[in-house]
């Protein structure tokens, strides 16, 4: 059986080829559907731009916008259209002020002769190895009737391929009709849809080739059209690693955790909110720094600016691992991106540094990202660790309970399970004292030391103090003498 990959057209967008198996099946049709704002017509500019040296022009069959108009709209995205031909099929003023039969069309256009003529006119004159017909349903309007539409759009799209043309075309669903009818006449078919919560694309249909379903963030910018963001699939880039004990820099915490963290693991920091979590997870990246490797934190919940200067107060120089590029900082607006968007930053990040640790600083800020429930949140963050996991890559993810004292928690977010290793950090009160007590709950790939040990911050960094054995009930925030 041939390797289809070897022929592969690229859309023009590299997310949605890596959806595709490495983009479309040449002299084929497929259909992007959506609703009016979803993309359909930046689609069809990516995908015409992407043609060029394929052997043959772009043809742009327009139905709703003048050529001129379609130019300008381009080019404000950074497309130049110059070298494809755009076939002007957009209503009129003329038939508008000169018709006295047909509201709109000529008798002529109704019968559909002017349109077929035209299509293969430049068809034949251009043979363009890419069509872009923006929208096909526009084409109802021009046939008498639904069976007329339908044997139109047919052979259309049968006389396209014949020429080895491969074709998309544009639909768009109203709340009167839907446009799942027109799915026979494509090979694919991809929806683009916008919310709310953000903008997908999901394929649908993809025949001849195996492809990725589900539904996947995009973006539509100025600078770049349109971006799509494939979900991570963890385990399909694994590689060989063992698992080699990486320290804090601290001593007293890396006892507890019998000599430190792994590479290649998840560990979860959890607590509540200014108990010295991110100074915690922060220590494991200035050892990672130390070394020669990289680690990149990305800041859900506090400022670059506020995270400099705390840490520079206690000792750690940021700035200066900064300059010397072993340490990245990502200050992330969560409300600004979808967790999609987030994790193809970090798997370029890792591409492009070979980065040795990554520190997701804040649960909660994530959780905005994914503007959905719990659920989402353990299934996206799942994935994203594991994909680095399996590519060696250490982990630390801080995670805030809500619980000041009472009832002990590890995680309020359910994520517990991620993790090869658990750090608890949490307040107690002594002697009418607020005072911070830190342990370990789990040690995945060692042993680790199960005591309570005394934990403050102080201006050399982090200072754990001799295990709280004088003291029971810790855990619950309000410990009594033994």
């Amino acid at each position: 059986m041939p390797d289809q990959n070897a022929d592969r057209l690229s859309s023009g967008i590299d997310g949605i080829d890596e959806l595709l198996g490495g983009g479309f099946l040449p002299h084929r049709t497929y259909m992007i559907r959506g609703r009016s704002g979803t993309g359909k017509t930046i689609f069809g500019y990516h995908f015409l731009s992407g043609g060029v040296g394929d052997g043959g022009d772009g043809l742009y069959v327009a139905f709703e916008e003048t050529a001129a108009d379609i130019r300008a709209n381009a080019a404000s995205l950074g497309f130049d259209l110059g070298d494809v031909r755009i076939l002007d099929m957009s209503p009129s003023q003329e038939l508008f002020l000169e018709d006295e039969t047909y509201s709109i069309f000529s008798p002529s256009e109704v019968e559909g002769k002017p349109f077929a003529e035209e299509v293969r006119d430049a068809v034949e004159t251009h043979e363009p190895a890419r069509v872009f017909i923006d929208p096909l349903t526009q084409l109802r309007h021009l046939s008498p009737d639904e069976y007329q539409f339908n044997r139109t759009a047919a052979s259309l799209m049968s006389y396209l391929k014949a020429r080895d043309a491969t074709t998309l075309f544009t639909s768009q669903p109203t709340t009167e009709r839907s446009d799942d009818d027109l799915q026979y006449l494509c090979d694919g078919a991809i929806t683009l849809s916008r919310s709310e919560h953000g903008r997908t694309v999901e394929v649908e249909k993809f025949r001849g080739s195996d492809f990725r379903g589900g539904s996947h963030a995009f973006s539509i910018t100025s600078e770049d059209g349109l971006t799509v963001f494939p979900k991570i699939l963890p385990g399909t880039l694994d590689r060989t690693f063992t698992h080699e004990q990486r320290s804090s820099g601290f001593p007293e915490l890396d006892e507890l955790l019998g000599g430190g963290i792994e590479s290649g693991s998840v560990t979860l920091i959890g607590g509540p909110s200014g108990v010295g979590k991110s100074t915690t997870g922060t220590a494991f990246a200035r050892e990672t720094a130390r070394r020669g490797k990289t680690a990149v934190l990305y800041l859900f919940e506090e400022s670059r600016v506020s995270f400099e200067h705390r840490t520079e107060a206690i000792g750690i120089p940021v700035r200066e691992m900064v300059e010397e590029g072993t340490l990245l900082i990502r200050e992330i607006e969560p409300l600004a991106l979808s967790a999609d968007e987030f994790a193809h930053h970090v798997r370029g990040d890792l591409e492009e540094h070979d980065l040795e640790l990554v520190m997701i600083d804040g649960t909660s800020g994530y959780r905005i990202s994914l503007q959905d429930d719990e659920q989402d949140l353990r299934m996206e963050l799942h994935a994203l660790c594991r994909y680095l996991r399996n590519e060696g890559v250490t982990v630390v993810v801080t995670d805030e309970t809500s619980e000041v004292t009472g009832t002990f928690r590890a995680s309020d977010s359910h994520i517990s399970y991620l993790a090869d290793n658990i750090v608890f950090i949490r307040y107690i009160e002594v002697g009418g004292e607020i005072r911070k007590a830190i342990g370990v709950l789990k040690k995945r790939f060692s042993g680790f030391e199960p005591a309570l040990r005394a934990f403050r911050i102080g201006s050399d960094g982090i200072e754990i103090g001799t295990q709280l054995d004088d003291l029971r009930g810790v855990l619950t925030g309000t410990p009594s003498d033994s």
